[in-house]
C-alpha cells in the first residue's frame, strides 16, 4: 500500500486542502468573473471525497458486467462534456464540447476493444475509458478556452484577415491554431519526462499490484501514447468547431 489509510491520512488531506484554499485566497487567485478560487478548491476537495466513495461502491458492482460498464462509461462521458462545455463557454453552444471528447476517445477505445486488449466485460474497461476521457477533457478545455480568448483579444486581426479575402473559418484558424495547440504541451511534457521527473499512477499502481517493473513500464507507455493520440484528436476537433463558430462566446 502506497499510503496507510486512517485518521492521520484524513487529517493531513484536510490540512492540505485548507492550505490550498488559503494560498488561493491570500494570492487573490480569481476566476474570469472575479470570484476567488479558494471556495472552489474546498468544494472540489469535498466533492472528490463524496464522488470517490460512491464510485468505489459502483465500480465494485459493475465490474464484469458489460452493459453496466458501458453505462458507467457513458456517464463519465456525459459529465466530461458538461464540464468542458461550461469551462469553454457560458452560452448555449456548450453541448458541442461532446464532439472533441468523442472524437478523441471513441477511435482509441474502439481500437483497443477490437484488438482484444480491452474486452467489453474486462475489469480494465472502466479505468482505461476513464483515463482516456480525462485526457480528452483536459485537452478540450485548455484548447477551447485558449482559442476563444485569443480570438476575443485579437478580434481585429480576424476582421483584417477577412478583409484581405480569407474566409471566416480560415481567418479564425490563423489566429486560434497556435493558442489551441498549446493544450498539447502538458501531455507532451509528461511523456518526455516520465521516469525522470514523475512516476505516473498507472506505473505505480501496477507495481503495487504485483506486476514486474517491465510490465508496469509497458502499461504506462501504452497509457501515455494513447493519451497523446486522444488529446491530439480532441484539440484538432475543438479547433475546427471554434473556427466554424459552433463553440463560441
Amino acid at each position: 500500500m502506497l499510503l496507510p489509510t486512517g485518521p492521520v491520512l484524513g487529517a493531513v488531506m484536510a490540512a492540505l486542502l485548507l492550505v490550498a484554499a488559503a494560498v488561493a485566497a491570500f494570492a487573490h487567485l480569481v476566476r474570469d468573473d472575479g470570484r476567488t478560487y479558494a471556495r472552489q478548491i474546498v468544494t472540489a476537495g469535498l466533492r472528490a471525497l463524496v464522488q470517490l466513495a460512491a464510485v468505489s461502491l459502483v465500480i465494485g458492482w459493475v465490474i464484469g458486467q458489460a452493459p453496466a460498464q458501458f453505462a458507467f462509461v457513458a456517464l463519465m462521458f456525459g459529465v466530461a462534456t458538461v464540464t468542458a462545455g461550461r469551462r469553454i463557454t457560458t452560452g448555449r453552444s456548450w453541448p458541442w464540447a461532446a464532439g472533441p471528447i468523442l472524437a478523441g476517445v471513441a477511435p482509441v477505445l474502439l481500437t483497443l476493444m477490437l484488438a482484444g486488449l480491452v474486452p467489453p466485460a474486462a475489469v480494465t474497461l472502466v479505468p482505461v475509458a476513464g483515463i482516456l476521457i480525462g485526457g480528452a477533457l483536459t485537452a478540450t478545455t485548455l484548447a477551447g478556452r485558449r482559442a476563444l480568448e485569443e480570438l476575443t483579444t485579437r478580434h481585429g486581426e480576424v476582421e483584417a484577415a477577412m478583409a484581405l479575402g480569407l474566409l471566416d473559418r480560415e481567418a479564425r484558424l490563423e489566429i486560434a491554431r497556435p493558442a489551441a495547440s498549446g493544450a498539447l504541451l502538458p501531455g507532451l511534457d509528461q511523456t518526455r519526462t516520465v521516469g525522470l521527473v514523475t512516476l505516473p499512477g498507472a506505473f505505480v499502481g501496477m507495481l503495487l499490484g504485483g506486476a514486474s517493473p517491465a510490465e508496469a513500464g509497458a502499461v504506462q507507455l501504452f497509457v501515455l501514447i494513447a493519451l497523446m493520440a486522444v488529446q491530439g484528436m480532441a484539440v484538432a476537433t475543438v479547433l475546427e468547431l471554434i473556427a466554424r463558430g459552433r463553440l463560441r462566446r
